[in-house]
């Protein structure tokens, strides 16, 4: 009951509309790594095995303060892009969101099932594409019907077959772009309350770039929220309509997507 009320409040406290359903909110989210080991090296693999040698116990503990109290509101129906420079916190907070890391302070809600999807999301490198379509789509909730009825879609989508027969060979055989491809072919094929999308447009060419973008399209009138993190600016204005800045783990600004952007690049000259 005091989770309810709590979400409660913080809905009516942000929600601008009574008409718009909140799929996320992130209240004063804070998320912290704690990394083993002290300062010089120790932290390494090689100086773990010496103190285990030596039976000495680990010196230090080092704290990543990645999130520093993240305030937002995400609503069904939108595609919120997340920019910012390489370590500002861009991907820890997706992983928050997702129910992958836990918070320090503060909570995250959502409402419905988070799918995190990113270029380095694991599919298994010794099966062939088309036995990790089956799988990957069974990960996500699909039946195995659903999966047998949209396989040939997820093909053809990710395009991998355009140069030959390349669904019946190992995944290992795969450039890094046609793995990142399949992957997303993969989890555009499922219906998401909430998809969040780790820099998978920056990869393929603009074709594929072209059916990402428009699959997210279809995803927002599906009655689903779309989180895209990207270091391509042109990429975040032709999806999305809303962008959160993140540096060094702190919201700069969250607005319009045009607005942040013209911001962003002013301050950064990117």
């Amino acid at each position: 009951m005091a989770v309810a009320e709590d979400t409660r409040k913080i809905e009516e406290a942000r929600a601008p509309e009574r008409s718009q359903i909140p799929t996320v909110i992130a209240d004063d989210l804070h998320i912290v790594y704690r990394v083993n080991g002290g300062p010089r090296g120790r932290g390494s693999a090689t100086a773990a095995l010496n103190r285990i040698v030596g039976r000495k116990k680990p010196v230090g503990m080092r704290e990543v303060h990645a999130v520093r109290g993240v305030t937002f509101t995400a609503y069904r129906g939108e595609a919120i892009g997340l920019i910012g420079s390489n370590g500002s916190g861009k991907s820890t907070l997706l992983k928050a969101v997702a129910g992958l890391l836990p918070p320090e302070r503060g909570r995250v809600y959502t409402d419905g099932q988070p799918s995190l999807l990113g270029v380095n999301a694991a599919l298994m490198n010794d099966l062939t594409g088309e036995r990790n379509v089956i799988l990957g789509g069974l990960a996500m909730g699909m039946t195995r019907e659903q999966v047998r009825e949209r396989y040939q879609g997820i093909v053809d989508f990710s395009g991998i077959n355009e140069k030959g027969d390349f669904i019946t060979l190992p995944m290992r055989t795969y450039s890094s772009g046609m793995a990142a491809r399949l992957r997303f072919s993969i989890a555009a094929a499922k219906d998401h309350d909430v998809l969040m999308i780790d820099e998978a447009l920056a990869t393929g060419d603009r074709k594929f770039q072209k059916r990402s973008e428009e699959r997210i399209r279809e995803l927002r009138k599906e009655a689903g929220t779309v989180f895209l993190v990207s270091h391509n600016n042109k990429s975040i204005r032709d999806t999305c309509d809303r962008v959160l800045w993140l540096e060094k783990g702190e919201l700069v600004m969250d607005g319009p997507t045009d607005e942040v952007i013209k911001a962003y690049e002013k301050e950064t000259g990117k």
